[in-house]
């Protein structure tokens, strides 16, 4: 009789566990500001030719910021050289532990270093106009996939200026001064995008720059907030 009980227990103990009796919180906010680490933020680069990786100088890590700015500080660099017209550089990072199969509406605020003043001109567009800087999120990751010997995106992140389904605009790579030197600006874009979860309550934050730019391109991301607000 004893053992019967205890099974009756743990099954109904094992009920009271799924997901319609959890309690979510209606806001999630998360911050990154990579001082010990990348805080598992993957990099990626798309919209270029298949085994062009040396050409285009791609590159991707954990370092310093540049001078003048607080070199003691840490943050993402990412780098590429856009000969394709149209590259694409962005870093991705998965959250967990959020309702499955439930939209919630997304805010940004996204600091990082840029060496580029306001309104100058480039080849193909202006080096700090010309590039978009862009944000979003998925249920399914984010990943560049082989069309035809070229590297494309798997999510719709728009192209260079243009916004997609999966990722919208929130600014541009110049840097609010008079100076070619690398300063320290601020995009937020609240509420604008909606995602859902998939059925274990995960999902990509996806966040990069589109490129009509065609020279280098180096960012350094340091700092990112996200908030989810559950609809």
């Amino acid at each position: 009789m004893n053992k019967y009980l205890f099974l009756v227990t743990i099954f109904i103990v094992i009920l009271g566990c799924s997901d319609d009796n959890i309690t979510f919180p209606t806001t999630e906010k998360f911050s990154f500001d990579f001082q010990n680490d990348t805080q598992s933020w993957e990099e990626g680069f798309a919209d270029y030719p298949v085994g062009e990786e040396n050409f285009y100088e791609l590159n991707y890590e954990f370092s310093p910021l540049p001078t003048p700015l607080n070199v003691s500080e840490f943050s993402l660099l990412q780098t590429g050289n856009n000969h394709s017209d149209d590259l694409f550089m962005f870093i991705r990072k998965q959250i967990n532990n959020l309702k499955p199969n439930t939209r919630y509406m997304l805010s940004f605020e996204i600091e990082f270093a840029s060496n580029v003043a306001d309104r100058q001109d480039g080849v193909g567009g202006s080096p700090g106009e010309g590039v978009s800087i862009k944000a979003g999120a998925t249920s399914i990751k984010p990943e560049k996939v082989v069309v035809e010997s070229y590297y494309i995106m798997n999510i719709d992140k728009g192209n260079q200026s243009v916004g997609g389904s999966d990722m919208l605009v929130i600014g541009d790579f110049s840097n609010d001064t008079n100076e070619n030197e690398y300063t320290l600006k601020t995009l937020i874009a609240d509420n604008i995008l909606t995602v859902s979860t998939n059925n274990q309550g995960k999902l990509w934050l996806v966040i990069g720059t589109d490129s009509g730019f065609e020279a280098t391109t180096t960012i350094y991301y340091n700092l990112i907030k996200v908030k989810l607000e559950k609809l």
